[in-house]
């Protein structure tokens, strides 16, 4: 069923407490713990519209099924897999994401936030996996997958948050984890890497800074992989895969 699709993809149902997107178990295709076999549950809603969105049907048109935390959590059960990742859209923009949050570390999961880093919460979360965007993931009139550009200035204006940046750094295990599309992204990537070290009281050290290939399928990898690869070893970066594409290209509930 659709969902808000207002400015920030935000809305509330009387039957639910998140719109869930997809709920499938695979193995994490990115960051420190790529291969590692885990629960992914996407919400939908977004306040940000990256150009090259993977899951365009959270963000640019949101849709999914209202569902309670206890569902959710049922759901998540049915699965052998000890890790779950809350991922979305942007799944921080939902209240009710810190009480699923809370009850899958009662019940012992390792929880794996993926968040554009414009929002903070105080939640049980294990790992923040942070993907700032760059002045790259901007959807201009020529990018933007509508072909209107009216996203464009609300999307450079929101896309950067350099002290929750620094909130999520120093309350979390935190991964900073950027798409690069080729070398011109390195300025900035660095630019914003020295200014949230200055804003935050915990280290953050280059090992935390994984440098990801823009791509949704193997085709477009192929054309980005070693670049950023390269990029990676330059820099001092760590560079992570997109596995899941690399296994299963750009096939749904992968």
């Amino acid at each position: 069923m659709p969902v808000a699709s207002d400015a920030d993809g935000l809305g509330q149902a009387e039957d639910g407490d998140l719109p869930i997107n997809e709920l499938f178990c695979s193995l994490q295709g990115e960051g420190r713990l790529a291969g590692v076999p885990s629960v992914f549950v996407r919400t939908s809603g977004c306040n940000l519209r990256c150009w090259f969105c993977d899951s365009y049907h959270t963000s640019w048109e949101p849709s999914g099924e209202w569902q309670r935390v206890e569902e959710i959590v049922a759901a998540v059960e049915e699965y052998d897999a000890d890790h779950v990742v809350l991922t979305g859209g942007e799944p921080l923009v939902h209240d009710a994401s810190v009480d699923l949050l809370d009850v899958l570390d009662g019940r012992g999961y390792h929880t794996t936030v993926e968040t554009n880093g414009t929002i903070f919460r105080e939640a049980p979360i294990d790992l923040a996996s942070v993907s700032p965007k760059l002045a790259t993931s901007t959807p201009t009139a020529e990018r933007d997958p509508k072909g209107e550009g009216e996203w464009a200035d609300r999307h450079e204006d929101r896309r950067l948050d350099v002290p929750t940046l620094a909130a999520l750094v120093d309350a979390y295990e935190t991964q900073l984890k950027f798409v690069v599309t080729g070398p011109e992204d390195m300025a900035e990537i660095e630019r914003l890497v020295s200014r949230v070290r200055d804003a935050a009281d915990t280290p953050l050290h280059d090992q935390q800074v994984l440098l990801m290939p823009e791509g949704q399928t193997r085709t477009e990898l192929e054309t980005t992989r070693s670049v950023v690869a390269d990029l990676a070893l330059e820099y001092g970066y760590r560079y992570t895969p997109r596995l899941h594409v690399d296994l299963w290209n750009d096939a749904p509930g992968t």
